[in-house]
């Protein structure tokens, strides 16, 4: 049987960061965060927190800190429908997840935030590219994740959401400069692209697609989707924009596309943890609806 007085000390330690704000988190001294943590840690037989600044789980106690969080979205559930149990007021319970940048600025963000509006939950929102928010599910990391993989990780079921469509975008005066005679591999070589990070590989994906090679891109590094567009808008850079943010400035001309119509789409996919709770499932609702409605269909 846990001792869920320490696992909710060390849930605290990571979320908030340090020992002190954990401790004032949950109305305690930091010496008694300190010694539940050692406590648990003996009896798990290895250790639980990188102390740093901030604090870092290890392997171990990320997976307890995802069972801890799991086990107060269940309270929340008891707390709704036996009030009784639960006479101190309430608190909100952590509910973690990944996405990537491009659905968090599009389609995601609204359907998580009705959902939070009514929900007793705190979202907890990390981001990263599509091909590796799988990681942060297999790591425990979060509760669910929007994925490119399709094959749901260990304990996991994992459901189809839809396409997101990225088009090769730039500006008309940019095209103007560095596509005078037409995109092709000697002209992309010279221009400079766009790069969201080091894990970003739509715009390569999309140069091997229309020229059946591998190209090395001049890179301007720009880790903001909203950023992104603007800078493309500006003519700093070629890169691939999503359909559902960059159509209005197609439709007005303040984008084109590199080729016409050679759009990339790249599946999506909503993976969640097995047996946890009806809030999950009534988030994960949330969420198939709004892709399901944003998305191209697979």
């Amino acid at each position: 049987m846990f001792d869920y007085d320490a696992l909710a000390a060390l849930s605290a330690v990571i979320r908030e960061g340090s020992f002190e704000r954990a401790a004032r988190a949950l109305h305690v001294t930091p010496s008694a965060i300190s010694q539940r943590i050692k406590l648990l840690e003996e009896r798990t037989g290895c250790a639980l927190v990188i102390r740093g600044q901030p604090c870092e789980a290890t392997a171990t106690g990320r997976q307890l800190c995802l069972h801890a969080d799991r086990v107060r979205l269940l309270e929340q559930e008891c707390r709704q429908t036996l009030p009784g149990l639960f006479p101190d007021s309430p608190q909100r319970a952590p509910l973690s997840v990944a996405v990537n940048a491009d659905s968090l600025a599009s389609w995601f963000a609204d359907a998580m935030a009705a959902f939070a509006a009514e929900a007793p939950v705190l979202v907890q929102v990390a981001v990263d590219d599509q091909d590796h928010t799988g990681s942060w599910l297999k790591n425990g990391e979060v509760m669910a994740a929007v994925t490119s993989t399709a094959q749901p990780a260990t304990g996991c079921n994992a459901f189809a959401l839809g396409a997101m469509r990225y088009r090769a975008t730039a500006s008309p005066a940019y095209m103007q400069r560095y596509f005078p005679d037409g995109v092709d591999a000697a002209s992309l070589k010279k221009a400079p692209s766009l790069l969201f990070n080091q894990k970003d590989t739509l715009q390569a994906r999309w140069v091997l697609q229309v020229c059946g090679e591998d190209i090395p891109l001049q890179r301007h590094s720009l880790p903001s989707s909203h950023a992104f567009v603007n800078a493309t808008r500006a003519g700093m850079g070629w890169g691939m924009n999503p359909d559902l943010l960059v159509a209005s400035y197609l439709a007005d001309g303040s984008l084109v596309e590199l080729i016409p119509d050679t759009p990339l789409d790249v599946p999506l996919y909503w993976q969640s943890a097995r047996a946890s709770s009806g809030l999950l499932n009534d988030f994960s609702q949330h969420i198939l609806r709004a892709a399901r409605a944003a998305l191209i269909p697979l």
